[in-house]
């Protein structure tokens, strides 16, 4: 049986999306709310960009590779929960029916830092599961 995958490049999700980031007030609720919209966004048209007919897929893999310029200690945690607006928009796409733990199982992040030759983005594999 052939492994599908789809392999999706975004930038680096904007630092509100991180779950230790302080909204503050309405200022900060507004900007979050466009920086999830529009990340969404980003992953729902680069998931339709690779016209994968066989959608949608009963489970889901997804691994996120982080690549970073600057090298320091990464938080997994951090990692995984600034994804939460990648993951709605691969719902979006119609990838799976939603991103719970049913249908969406979700690697542990591998961070690449520390070349100044990289560009700053994260690498999204999604693998089909049977």
């Amino acid at each position: 049986m052939t492994m599908e995958t789809i392999t999706i490049v975004l930038p680096l999700p904007n630092r509100v999306l991180s779950p230790n980031f302080t909204i503050g007030g309405i200022g900060g609720r507004i900007m979050k709310a466009a920086a999830t919209k529009k990340y969404r966004r980003l992953a729902r048209e680069a998931v339709e960009e690779e016209r994968i007919e066989s959608l949608p897929w009963d489970k889901i893999k997804v691994t996120a590779d982080f690549y970073y310029t600057k090298k320091r200690r990464r938080d997994q945690d951090n990692a995984m929960g600034s994804l939460k607006a990648a993951y709605d928009g691969i719902v979006d796409a119609g990838v799976v029916i939603d991103d719970d733990y049913e249908h969406m199982e979700r690697g542990i992040p591998k961070f690449h830092d520390g070349s100044k030759k990289i560009v700053p983005m994260i690498v999204l594999t999604i693998e089909r599961l049977q």
